[in-house]
């Protein structure tokens, strides 16, 4: 069983999936950091200094917190303003996907075109005489 066990996992795909799980929990870390430490507070500035963070309604009459953090502390609480960082920081993310994905469709069609339109290469020597030969057997019939 262990020997069947480094055969899967000596796989190129099981590979491969753990190196992308693991780029793409660094990089949500990154997005989140640059919805967090950037583009809210940018986006707060303009709408009045506001912080999303602390958005919320409470649902229970003994919650009188003014932030999320205490108010959750004294009960249950409808996080709204969580709600939207996450949702923008899903946005942003699936926004560099796309321009990734797009980037490399871009690549390959480049690289497609030029492979077509380059002239086709000579055949090697032992596939001419091949060719020169049945030539020959065929024009002797």
């Amino acid at each position: 069983m262990l020997k069947e066990f480094q055969e899967f996992v000596a796989k190129g795909n099981v590979m491969d999936l753990a190196v992308g799980v693991i780029i793409g929990g660094a990089f949500a870390l990154i997005v989140k950091s640059l919805t967090d430490d950037i583009i809210m507070p940018i986006v707060g500035a303009i709408f009045g200094g506001f912080d999303f963070s602390d958005y919320f309604v409470p649902l229970s009459s003994t919650v009188t917190a003014a932030t999320l953090e205490a108010a959750r502390e004294q009960g249950a609480v409808l996080a709204y303003g969580n709600f939207i960082t996450v949702l923008l920081n899903f946005l942003i993310l699936a926004w560099i996907i796309f321009l990734m994905v797009k980037a490399v469709n871009n690549l390959r069609r480049r690289l497609e075109a030029e492979k077509e339109a380059a002239p086709p290469s000579a055949p090697p020597a032992d596939v001419k005489l091949l060719t020169e030969i049945r030539d020959l057997l065929a024009k002797g019939k």
